[in-house]
């Protein structure tokens, strides 16, 4: 095969250059992954705004969500406006396998879908608990921790899928129906909240690095606008691991490690277990939605616990100082008119 290669009508180009440094695969290596997996992807990418990671040679890696103006015209964008910036941006909508390729050769490493299609922006299809070890911890805790979240999901008569972030935590996934936005954000920090309560000692929701205490962390943010990467999507992290699924009853020494560019194939086979073990969309339970209203949002709670803290500091700091700092520094005040 030569250097470069024709696909589905997309040309592909360097194939044979590094992906990036500490990778141990090529472009080639990455688009031949895409292309195989490409039907047991493309479902969870379908009809949603797409971010994808892309790494440059020579450069940072970085996010991409507005589309760059050489994209193809056959490459379907969607305009969703965008809060923050207070601008709409441009999002590609990876509906096949020529988008996906051609994200490939753009070295978009990483997909990140949202957590709604374009059609239907205020429900959500899935709820999405982040499973995050504490650094140095073995990757067991992220799976007691899981079981914590689907034993919470079971009591509130509903079920869920497992997989790897591709990173060092897991994701659990719950389908969900006829819930909005608002519904589904306060389910998903209720569910927390009573997966912390089966095991405090393990499990934590507080948002705040340093309140965790050395404990698995149960992010329950990827809600509204989030995405979660894509099942079967490679990571930007050393040997290139990937978004893998994992079954609930067979999480005996299993490890990120296992499933990477290389890997995962093989493990596959002709199958697709996300597909198979994720359960039918289900009603949001009620009950979780009530608790949930209840909770703070992480980050808002976040952000205001640390104005305090940084207030609390500055008058401590204030109170323990010397007399002549306070009156060097009322010296300098401005002259003005009392």
């Amino acid at each position: 095969m030569s250097k470069d290669d024709l696909r589905d009508g997309v040309a592909l180009t360097n194939l044979d250059q590094p992906l990036f440094d500490g990778a141990g695969a090529t472009k080639r290596d990455l688009v031949d992954y895409l292309d195989a997996v490409a039907d047991r992807m493309l479902p969870g990418l379908r009809d949603r705004p797409l971010s994808v990671v892309r790494i440059l040679r020579g450069q940072e890696a970085f996010m991409q969500k507005n589309v760059p103006r050489y994209t193809p015209d056959w490459v379907r964008t969607v305009p969703v406006w965008a809060e923050a910036s207070k601008r709409k941006i441009s999002y590609a909508l990876c509906n096949d396998r020529a988008t996906l390729l051609w994200f490939a050769n753009q070295r978009a490493v990483e997909y990140h879908p949202t957590l709604y299609r374009v059609d239907e922006r205020d429900r959500p299809t899935h709820l999405v608990l982040d499973i995050d070890p504490p650094e140095g911890a073995v990757f067991e805790v992220a799976l007691q921790a899981a079981l914590l979240v689907r034993q919470a999901l079971a009591d509130a008569g509903m079920a869920g899928a497992l997989k790897t972030s591709g990173a060092k935590g897991v994701h659990v996934i719950v389908p969900v129906v006829g819930a909005t936005t608002e519904e589904v954000a306060a389910a998903t920090r209720a569910l927390a909240v009573r997966a912390e309560r089966l095991d405090p000692e393990l499990a934590t929701t507080a948002f705040v690095r340093e309140d965790r205490e050395g404990k698995v962390f149960l992010d329950s943010t990827r809600a509204g606008g989030a995405t979660v990467v894509a099942a079967y999507s490679p990571r930007l992290r050393p040997g290139v691991p990937v978004s893998f699924p994992l079954s609930w009853d067979d999480l005996d020494g299993v490890s990120p490690g296992d499933f990477t560019l290389h890997t995962a194939l093989a493990l596959l086979g002709s199958g697709d277990p996300w597909a198979d073990r994720m359960p039918e969309p289900q009603p949001v339970d009620a009950a979780l939605v009530e608790e949930g209203r209840s909770i703070p949002i992480a980050r808002v709670a976040a952000m205001h616990e640390g104005k305090r803290r940084a207030r609390a500091r500055r008058e401590a700091d204030e109170a323990v100082a010397p007399a002549g700092e306070v009156a060097e520094a009322t010296d300098q005040s401005p002259d003005v008119p009392g």
